[in-house]
């Protein structure tokens, strides 16, 4: 995948297609490449837009949920967005529903998959052990629930990231604030349509979890998609394509 990176004023993002809007928020070792069937496929008849998140260059401060929320409101106005539909995978999902819950005039539907928010394990109980090559590989295998999906290069970057001062205090600190900021009693204000499409196998943010979404919030489907783990449209992009077109061909019509 290599999409070019615009810039304006100190956002950075990716921009495809044209028609109703569909922003992508990635999670907390998430990278672009996770969503590149996502791209590939609904940029042909959708307006799709990734922002880059500074995770890693946020004021310590400001490194939280709301940090990240307030950055988001910041470039939904830039650039003048309404009418989304949020895609957010782990991190990028509860980010999507805090934005959601504090400015609802500016989404028309959310898309969820492996979202924290109520429950979440971080890479599987216990912070990656910084130096330890085979660790951080075993805990980012532990992610999906087919090993291989845990490509040498994606390895590699989760290692870069515990093994950097800066990033792993902000990856702490993201971490601290996603499991202080439990939404379950907010989730019930939310008004417009919210599809759960989640990894049955999912270590991460388990099945149950989904569950408790769609129990929690109104107007919500759940799918869940078999032999697969946190990252549901990376690892079985097909069908998660074909469960997110359904919604988004129902959503279109409202």
């Amino acid at each position: 995948m290599d999409y070019k990176i615009i810039e304006k004023g100190k956002f950075k993002y990716i921009e495809q297609g044209e028609g109703s809007l569909v922003v992508l928020l990635h999670g907390l070792f998430g990278a672009l490449s996770n969503f590149e069937k996502v791209i590939e496929q609904f940029s042909k008849d959708h307006r799709v837009i990734i922002p880059m998140l500074p995770i890693y260059e946020l004021p310590l401060v400001n490194t939280g949920i709301g940090g990240l929320r307030s950055f988001v409101h910041k470039f939904v106005t830039e650039l003048d967005l309404k009418d989304i539909t949020f895609l957010g995978n782990s991190l990028g999902g509860h980010i999507a529903l805090s934005f959601t819950l504090k400015y609802p005039e500016y989404v028309k539907a959310l898309i969820l998959t492996g979202s924290s928010g109520l429950f979440e394990n971080s890479l599987g109980g216990g912070f990656p052990k910084r130096g330890d090559y085979d660790y951080i590989k075993e805990r980012t295998q532990y992610t999906f629930y087919s090993p291989e999906t845990a490509t040498k290069e994606l390895v590699d970057e989760v290692f870069e990231i515990v093994n950097n001062r800066v990033k792993v205090i902000r990856v702490i600190a993201l971490s601290k604030s996603a499991m202080r900021n439990n939404l379950a009693n907010e989730l019930p204000k939310l008004k417009m349509p919210v599809s759960l499409i989640w990894g049955k196998d999912d270590n991460i943010t388990p099945a149950h979890v989904a569950e408790e979404f769609n129990k929690l919030i109104p107007n919500s489907e759940l799918h869940f998609i078999d032999k697969c783990g946190h990252a549901a449209m990376m690892e079985q992009p097909e069908e998660f394509n074909v469960l997110m077109d359904a919604f988004l061909q129902k959503i279109d019509k409202l």
